[in-house]
């Protein structure tokens, strides 16, 4: 077992820009990295986060150091759990949903289930998971805190940059981002361009150069 108290946190205004970007934009800009696996989505539709990763992971079924990890958290952090993806038990659920929005805690993502659902959809707290499973969990076994993990496939560390819309979750290195909010506001600009190019009537062939690669295989 791990534990580290505390960690360093991004900028509150490199936070707010980056949480700005479309998890999309934000996965081009560093260079197609960072997109968590495709079973880690919200729990509904239109569920948005951003904030700085407070890490925690526990055994399968356990849920004892995501209660402690809350104890730890800041104003504006997101729990990022690492419960190994465990689908057979929810550690998340509606108690701890009431005790993380009165601390301030930005949201959820766990590579796990949660149950409670529609209580949390009504309570508003952004939730991104597996899944959904009524079962409960024992609070006995040791895990870590603030230590690098892996959630959805990708590498988080405390203070990494985690975004989440509808398309899922990204996650940013806290070092990495400003060069990738810099790409990311490039990459937007260029494509409000070709909006507008598209919008006036030009095809996608023509506004990407197809035609080439598509000749190559003959088509014409």
């Amino acid at each position: 077992m791990v534990v580290h108290k505390d960690f360093e946190r991004p900028d509150r205004g490199l936070l707010t820009a980056i949480g700005q970007q479309a998890t999309a934009t934000l996965h081009e800009a560093l260079g197609k990295q960072g997109a968590m696996a495709f079973h880690i989505k919200p729990l509904y539709p239109g569920m948005k986060l951003c904030g700085p990763a407070l890490t925690v992971a526990v055994p399968p079924g356990d849920n004892l150091m995501i209660h402690y990890a809350m104890t730890l958290a800041r104003p504006g952090d997101v729990l990022v759990v690492d419960a190994s993806g465990f689908t057979e038990a929810g550690p998340w659920g509606d108690i701890m949903t009431t005790a993380a929005m009165a601390q301030g805690i930005a949201g959820l993502v766990i590579d796990g289930c949660v149950r409670d659902a529609e209580t949390l959809h009504e309570l508003g707290f952004s939730v991104f998971a597996r899944g959904t499973s009524m079962k409960g969990t024992t609070k006995e076994h040791p895990g870590d805190v603030n230590v690098p993990i892996t959630c959805g496939s990708v590498h988080v560390s405390p203070g990494d940059i985690v975004v989440g819309d509808d398309d899922g979750v990204v996650v940013v290195p806290r070092a990495q981002a400003p060069s990738v909010l810099e790409r990311a506001r490039a990459r937007e600009a260029d494509e409000e361009a070709k909006r507008r190019e598209l919008r006036a009537g030009k095809s996608t062939v023509e506004l990407l150069g197809l035609a080439d690669v598509l000749k190559s295989l003959g088509v014409e």
